[in-house]
């Protein structure tokens, strides 16, 4: 029986090893890609550098100086079947989506429809969020500039799907939320705001949100390849595929649809359409007067309303904006694609970064195009993505609960033994598998919680993070019970030794 046991151990050891080797080799690339220093001697370089860095599989860049355009194109589109990305090539934009909507609220305070001071309960009377346990009133400039006081994990509560209802359904499910701020005294990043704004839209003017955009601001500037993704619509065989980081590489993402949040994130389109639109905030190209006159509105900072970010910086209609410089910029975010954008007006130069994951790639590589093109340096990569460490950490968390599972199997199989010499020593044993038993008990519990303790849900990281968090998670979790067992198992032992 011992040799049968023995054996079985054994045979357990060497496939569990194996399974550490093949974890190891797989995040070893991650590791090693993270530590090397990478090329940064031109922009292609030190594009191909952050994207691998950050398992970022495709990336497309539009540049305009003084009105003279260049498209820059590198890695794939669809890594599977080895489709480049081109110029034509479809990405979702992110919150850079959030500028198009503003734009619409312009032109409709132009046509008379509505006033930035207007109250939001005026539009939807049943939108009654509270500060403090009292009612808010929050006003259409407030959601512009993220100074309503809607707190950020509010995009918790947009529900997914495709069906039409959806925006309403989002608007009802942050009805009655409570403010982290009163009204208009704090810049406090909420997506949500721009999906009250697209309902505003709706109400006024008795047509959907992605209607009013593509009629009023996206075929005027020619941006015919352009559309919302809704989940509705034919997906075209120019999108490309979005992806999501796992040990250290990108891994296909067909995330979830959110109808009820496309005005902040969910515009689909294209460097040759991005062109236009980059060309259009500098005063280039045939743009109807009215149009125009909106996109200089969009650029202007109000100091009484707008969103102070930094020193000289301001969100305003859409825009992070640098009043000293007259630069205006933005970041985009969707679980599976990710966006920058950098106009300085003054200078007549523009930047839009496009990437087919959530990464900081797009930022990194907008911000050191725009710092070249002004005779700076480069920028190498910066450890704080936090969507590739997340996953670097979560990988060797998995690699070390890999071997205590294969020490805790192992150790089940051979059995346990204990060495009981004297009273003094069971005392001491038991004690310890009390203590050990409690905590493992505590550190279940723990595993099943800590996104709660971290305002998250189980439903973001799944959307959002990498999955080796939910692998880690499952691993420690058996790693627990185990060790519970083993605890268990060894009480049991020391009292039958009495």
């Amino acid at each position: 029986m011992k040799k049968i046991l023995s054996k079985t151990g054994s045979s357990i050891a060497c496939v569990i090893l194996l399974i550490v080797i093949i974890t190891t080799v797989v995040c070893w690339d991650e590791l090693g890609t993270l530590l090397r220093t990478g090329n940064y001697d031109n922009a292609d370089d030190m594009v191909e550098t952050i994207m691998s860095k950050s398992a970022t599989p495709g990336v497309a860049v539009v540049l305009s100086k003084q009105g003279e355009t260049e498209y820059k194109n590198y890695g794939y589109a669809d890594v599977n079947n080895k489709k480049m990305v081109t110029e034509e090539s479809l990405f979702e934009l992110g919150s850079t989506t959030k500028a198009f909507t503003a734009l619409a609220m312009i032109l409709l305070e132009d046509e008379g429809y509505l006033s930035y001071s207007d109250s939001i309960s005026d539009y939807l009377p049943s939108f009654e969020p509270t500060f403090k346990g009292e009612k808010g009133n929050i006003t259409i400039n407030q959601l512009l500039a993220h100074t309503s006081g809607i707190p950020p994990w509010s995009i918790r509560l947009i529900p997914e799907g495709t069906t039409e209802d959806l925006l309403e359904k989002t608007i009802h499910n942050i009805s009655d939320i409570a403010l982290d701020t009163y009204p208009g005294t704090e810049h406090n990043y909420a997506t949500v705001n721009y999906d009250i704004l697209a309902m505003i839209i709706e109400k006024v003017t008795g047509k959907s949100y992605q209607d009013y955009i593509t009629e009023n601001i996206l075929v005027p500037l020619g941006m015919t390849d352009s559309y919302f993704s809704t989940g509705q619509e034919k997906e075209s065989d120019k999108l490309t595929k979005g992806y999501r980081i796992l040990f250290g590489k990108g891994l296909e993402y067909d995330a979830p649809r959110y109808y009820g949040n496309i005005a902040a994130g969910y515009l689909v389109t294209n460097l040759k359409d991005l062109e236009r639109w980059i060309n259009a905030q500098m005063g280039i190209g045939d743009i109807p007067d009215n149009l125009m006159n909106a996109i200089q509105q969009s650029h202007q900072v109000d100091i009484k309303t707008a969103g102070y970010e930094d020193e000289n910086q301001y969100y305003s209609f859409g825009w992070s904006i640098d009043t000293k410089n007259r630069v205006v910029s933005h970041i985009g975010a969707n679980p599976n694609y990710s966006s920058q954008v950098i106009i300085n007006l003054e200078k007549q130069q523009a930047i839009f970064v496009l990437a087919n994951m959530n990464s900081t790639a797009p930022s990194l590589i907008a911000n050191n195009i725009y710092e070249n093109m002004n005779g700076n340096p480069m920028n190498k990569f910066n450890y704080d993505d936090v969507y590739v460490l997340i996953d670097l950490i979560f990988s060797f968390l998995v690699i070390i609960a890999v071997v205590n599972l294969c020490l805790k199997v192992i150790k089940l199989v051979r059995g346990i033994k204990l060495n009981i010499k004297d009273e003094k020593t069971r005392v001491r044993k038991i004690i310890g598998s009390s203590i050990g038993l409690i905590l493992r008990i505590m550190f279940l519990a723990l595993v099943f919680i800590w996104p709660y303790l971290l305002n998250f849900n189980y439903y973001r990281i799944g959307v959002w993070m990498s999955y080796s968090v939910y692998i880690w998670m499952g691993l420690a979790a058996i790693n627990c019970i185990l060790s519970i067992i083993i605890n268990i198992k060894k009480i049991v032992i020391i009292r039958r030794s009495l």
